[in-house]
């Protein structure tokens, strides 16, 4: 005879039984041209926002930030539904966010020691950006930037960091393996920050860059004398050949929502 009183107990436990087993998701991403699946566990994913800043230097990309934000505020929010840290990236703005609970939260994870960096081949990139990559080329530089675009949402449980360590200490805390990448520019912070690509890439991190919510710093003008969409997609393209594969942001929200 099943006894009522237990019966009735793991009932009432269940969800929580069940809310502890990390859910799986496959995605489908891209690598040199070539697409594939890929099994991740939600428990295993971080999302980092790479320099959404509030200005920028450049007209031209500080238009092309605001249509991006709003496109990555529903990305977040199922990602943050499901579990998945999201650290928000940006760069030189750590002063306006001394104070946030998010910033605070991530100066307290304890140190992790970086392993020695791989040594990897770093290629040439496919375009020209010398001279800046400005496709508004009357503007001339200066530091523009003070915060994060505000039309991002930060969440009480997000953090803040644009230190490559501190990004590399809580992963290791969390026992998370995959970064995905979204923000700007492609062909430079994308890659290069402490956070970024290239570094995460040497020290053992699977990248993934969300390739519709990136841009890049190219000015039509210069080498190879394509569009700035086509030379975003250039850099892209270079990054999924040398650096990393990248997804789709509906294929990874979908994805999401079709967890098992």
């Amino acid at each position: 005879m099943i006894d009522r009183r237990r019966f009735l107990s793991l009932i009432a436990t269940a969800p929580a039984l069940f809310a502890a087993q990390p859910s799986t998701f496959r995605l489908r991403l891209r690598k040199d041209s070539a697409e594939f699946v890929e099994k991740y566990s939600t428990a295993d994913v971080a999302i980092i926002i790479c320099d959404m800043w509030d200005n920028h230097w450049c007209s031209g990309a500080a238009h092309r930030v605001a249509p991006l934000a709003e496109k990555m505020n529903p990305v977040l929010a199922i990602a943050r539904s499901h579990g998945i840290p999201i650290i928000h990236a940006p760069s030189e703005t750590m002063d306006f966010y001394k104070d946030a609970p998010q910033r605070l939260a991530m100066m307290k994870v304890p140190k992790v020691e970086p392993p020695a960096p791989l040594d990897l081949p770093s290629p040439p990139l496919p375009i020209d950006d010398k001279s800046g990559g400005c496709d508004t080329v009357s503007d001339k530089f200066y530091k523009a930037w003070s915060r994060e675009n505000p039309i991002l949402q930060v969440a009480d449980n997000d953090l803040i960091s644009d230190n490559g360590s501190e990004v590399y200490s809580f992963l290791k805390q969390k026992g998370i393996r995959n970064l995905f990448l979204m923000g700007v520019h492609a062909n430079m912070c994308i890659l290069n920050r402490t956070f970024a690509i290239k570094q995460m890439t040497k020290w053992g991190i699977h990248c993934v860059l969300i390739r519709d919510l990136t841009d890049a710093m190219y000015n039509p003008g210069d080498r190879p004398f394509v569009s700035h969409q086509a030379g975003t997609e250039l850099v892209i393209g270079h990054i999924e050949k040398y650096w990393c594969p990248s997804a789709l942001s509906a294929d990874f929200t979908t994805a999401l929502q079709r967890t098992t």
